[in-house]
């Protein structure tokens, strides 16, 4: 197994890696980056981007992620294919970090940006049309489909949420729950059940989303009578959850029953000194790029004065 010593290690290459890329290169740590195995993240299977600053007239996802890339590498980002396999911070100043199970990393400060991946329903179709009219995120994408009708399938706090953003944008939501009741809170429930233009229909599941290039319907069937049906749709929205990309940090950081790492209020600082998280890797509330973004540059800034306050 190879060896190397760096000063700053980024683990993720999502708006939160890049931006820590940005800033810790600008502060002179020379940091060094492994982007995963979804280099750019999420918004590389992302299409139109409408809501992040800057972009007047908006912007495709992978356009977006090439740009803060150029951006991060021309302030001297020593940027590398590669996964983090297992971590050791045991020891202060020396966190190890091993890539790819065949190259030992050891970091004076490391910044985790490893985000989140969406849990989808594992359908062909919903593959093939992501991006096409499926999506994970109303806020994110719910504008393109403002006088519409358009489907949801969860029912958590999530789903409901999700729904009830898009029913004041859309002509028809209509909520697709698996068994005979929510699994979310009282309050979201009403919420949702009080909305005229949201229809639930319960005991019902997705078998395919219709379309060839674009989402033109869902097919669903009834879990009890086992009757398949159609709903008209252009948009379909799959909100059972996302899954935070921290399995390797178990047993070192802290973290939540659902594996959000955690970390100090207003600040990127876990429970170990020198490793910052940053990203939907921490943050299970707003999910959004500009968020992941402010959240990579408190990373970097932390990490410098971290690495300021050894060398004083």
């Amino acid at each position: 197994m190879t060896e190397e010593k760096v000063e700053v290690l980024i683990l993720g290459s999502g708006p939160a890696g890049y931006t820590a890329a940005i800033y810790a290169s600008r502060a002179g740590l020379k940091p060094v980056m492994y982007q995963g195995d979804q280099p750019g993240g999420q918004l590389t299977i992302t299409n139109d981007v409408e809501n992040f600053p800057g972009y007047p007239d908006g912007i495709q996802g992978p356009a977006m992620m090439e740009e803060l890339r150029k951006q991060a590498e021309r302030f001297g980002l020593d940027n590398r294919y590669g996964m983090a396999t297992k971590v050791d911070f045991s020891t202060p100043l020396a966190h190890k970090v091993i890539i790819d199970e065949n190259k030992e990393i050891t970091a004076k400060a490391v910044i985790i940006a490893t985000g989140a991946s969406a849990k989808w329903l594992g359908l062909e179709s919903e593959q093939r049309l992501n991006g096409m009219g499926v999506s994970a995120c109303a806020v994110c994408d719910g504008f393109f489909y403002r006088g519409q009708e358009v489907v949801v399938v969860g029912a958590g706090d999530t789903a409901c949420e999700e729904a009830h953003y898009l029913s004041k944008l859309c002509k028809k939501v209509t909520m697709l729950v698996r068994k005979d009741h929510f699994r979310a809170s009282t309050i979201m429930q009403n919420r949702v059940m009080k909305t005229e233009n949201i229809e639930v229909v319960f005991n019902a599941e997705t078998v395919e989303v219709l379309g060839d290039s674009e989402v033109s319907g869902v097919k669903a069937k009834n879990n009890i009578t086992g009757e398949e049906f159609v709903i008209n749709a252009t948009g379909f929205f799959v909100a059972i959850g996302h899954k935070p990309n921290t399995e390797i940090f178990k047993g070192w950081l802290d973290m939540d029953e659902t594996g959000y790492l955690e970390v100090e209020k207003g600040t990127s600082k876990t429970n170990i000194d020198g490793v910052f998280a940053s990203g939907d890797a921490m943050d299970k509330i707003y999910r959004q790029a500009v968020t992941a973004a402010g959240t990579g540059c408190m990373a970097a800034l932390d990490a410098e004065r971290y690495l300021a306050a050894f060398e004083d």
